[in-house]
């Protein structure tokens, strides 16, 4: 378990939102049957859980700011496609650096 850490954040905090804009935020990073957050998880080697408006994310730190930086832009509205080819190419640096 050495190397392995929790990061806590709100969705508030990335970006100021109210209402339907925070649940449609929240769905964002969940994605349609919770496949966005699958893909995040997957590329990133990290366990992601949407609790409400609270974000945890498990897993080494560099793959921590990863996830972070992907649900970030998803937060701020970057379209899903692009946030997908995001985590394309970090999980190609990531299968090179093994």
């Amino acid at each position: 378990l050495d190397g392995l850490y929790l990061e806590t954040f709100l969705v508030t905090d990335i970006k100021a939102l109210k209402g339907e804009h925070l649940s449609r935020a929240i769905g964002r990073i969940a994605g349609t049957k919770g496949k966005t957050r699958q893909n995040i998880e997957k590329s990133t080697r990290t366990r992601v859980i949407v609790a409400d408006k609270r974000i945890h994310v498990l897993g080494a730190i560099d793959n921590i700011d990863q996830a972070k930086t992907v649900i970030s832009d998803l937060v701020l509205g970057r379209p899903t496609a692009k946030a997908n080819r995001k985590l394309a190419a970090i999980s190609g640096r990531l299968r090179r650096e093994l």
